[in-house]
């Protein structure tokens, strides 16, 4: 990393004085500074320093096939050459919508927006409409997006109502969300028994991804469903990180479990803003211009964003079962490679992950949770975080983040970065 003097800590200082904390969102911020990129190509970034780094950060997920994909650029050149927007449908639009609804096994229809906030906020408005309930069920952890609904954390118990986890949250609303512990099915299952009646929804990233990858106990996601169809309650699946990362259909296709409601989000986009949520017809056609739930947006289903969406879901049904089979074996192989260096140089700690995910969790606990995961030493982690950047390899700055592969990363890559992982869990106190 450059030091003080350095364009990026330049540019750092100028985005503090127009920018709230000089970045857009706050995962980017991180000390001395935040590294400001020039440009990228596969599977690296360049500074505005001219320093290159190794990324497993992916735009935190965004990214399957590395920067800059060829077909995604290509896509996205000829369509701003027809215009960049329209404010009217375009042919583009259907024949996405067609080939997410062919992808993904639960959808009959889909809706085309431009954020996972905007996709979560929709869907939980059109779950209490179609229900005619208004309370929402997620679980610690678990991260929807940044509207008021989602904003929430649990309170001195698992079963309690929701205290908003950021100010501008109202209790009001705040109280209308519950909270539950992911992979406790027993907790879950009581909380739906009891709130049947005013539940609405529940909604579940099925592998947590803002906490570190947290998978899902066998039989959890099974019960869920159980319950909710039991209960006559919607569930909802935040697919924003694992649609289109775990397979071609996503988690709902790994884990073969049907919800009712999905959001997709994240590779969707082939790197432009672009989210969506989607799922049963009769519910679906509960939103506007068909029924009275109110959804609308002057960029929803940009050309631009719909070209690149396009190409990159075409190009990933082309390659699936050879793409997502690599993905997971370069997985196996960083897992593995992280659990080796670890256990010689005698750290205690725990590698969690599936598929192109990765993380591991400086705990002597099996991170199965929100709060297994909390119990992970942050300091150490900032410590092999700073080491892997003098390494040029960049990890997610947070150790309640995800390391993503892409398939721009090449084995001779993989091998580098294990060895710097193993130079840097060395340096770290026992």
């Amino acid at each position: 990393m450059a030091g003080l003097d350095s364009r990026s800590h330049q540019l750092y200082r100028r985005a503090r004085e127009v920018i709230p904390g000089g970045v857009n969102s706050p995962v980017r911020s991180y000390s001395p500074y935040p590294l400001f990129v020039a440009s990228a190509k596969g599977s690296k970034f360049k500074t505005v320093d001219g320093q290159e780094y190794l990324d497993y950060c992916m735009a935190y997920g965004a990214l399957i096939d590395g920067h800059a994909q060829a077909e995604v650029i290509d896509a996205v050149e000829e369509a701003l050459e027809r215009g960049s927007i329209f404010g009217q449908p375009t042919e583009m639009e259907v024949e996405l919508a067609e080939l997410i609804v062919s992808l993904v096994p639960s959808l009959q229809m889909v809706r085309l927006v431009n954020s996972g906030t905007e996709a979560t906020m929709h869907a939980i408005r059109l779950a209490r409409a179609f229900s005619g309930k208004k309370k929402v069920l997620k679980f610690e952890g678990g991260f929807h997006g940044s509207h008021d609904s989602v904003l929430v954390k649990a309170g001195s118990g698992a079963t309690l109502l929701g205290s908003p986890s950021s100010e501008g949250v109202p209790s009001d609303v705040a109280k209308n969300t519950l909270v539950s512990r992911f992979n406790d099915e027993k907790i879950a299952s009581k909380i739906i028994r009891d709130h049947s009646s005013e539940l609405a929804a529940v909604i579940v990233e099925p592998v947590l991804g803002n906490v570190g990858p947290v998978l899902p106990k066998p039989g959890f996601l099974e019960t869920l469903r159980e319950i909710t169809l039991e209960n006559e309650v919607l569930l909802i699946f935040d697919e924003v990180i694992t649609g289109f990362r775990l397979s071609i259909g996503g988690a709902q296709e790994y884990y073969k479990i049907r919800p009712d409601l999905t959001i997709l989000g994240k590779v969707l986009g082939g790197g432009l803003p672009l989210s969506a949520f989607g799922g049963r017809r009769d519910v679906m056609e509960k939103l506007a211009p068909l029924g009275p739930v109110y959804q609308a947006g002057t960029y929803s289903g940009n050309p631009v964003s719909v070209s690149a969406s396009l190409a990159i879901l075409q190009s990933l049904k082309k390659r699936a079962v050879q793409l997502y089979s690599r993905l997971e074996k370069m997985g196996d192989v960083m897992r593995r490679g992280i659990g080796d260096h670890l256990e010689s140089a005698r750290i205690t700690a725990q590698v969690n992950g599936l598929g192109s995910m990765f993380q591991l969790f400086f705990t002597d606990r099996p991170v199965t949770d929100y709060h297994s995961a909390k119990s992970a030493d942050i300091r150490t982690y900032e410590k092999y975080f700073y080491s892997l950047l003098a390494s040029r390899v960049f990890v997610p700055p947070s150790q309640f983040e995800t390391c993503f592969l892409s398939t721009a990363h090449t084995e001779d890559e993989l091998d580098a970065t294990l060895d710097a992982i193993g130079t840097a869990v060395k340096t770290l106190p026992r």
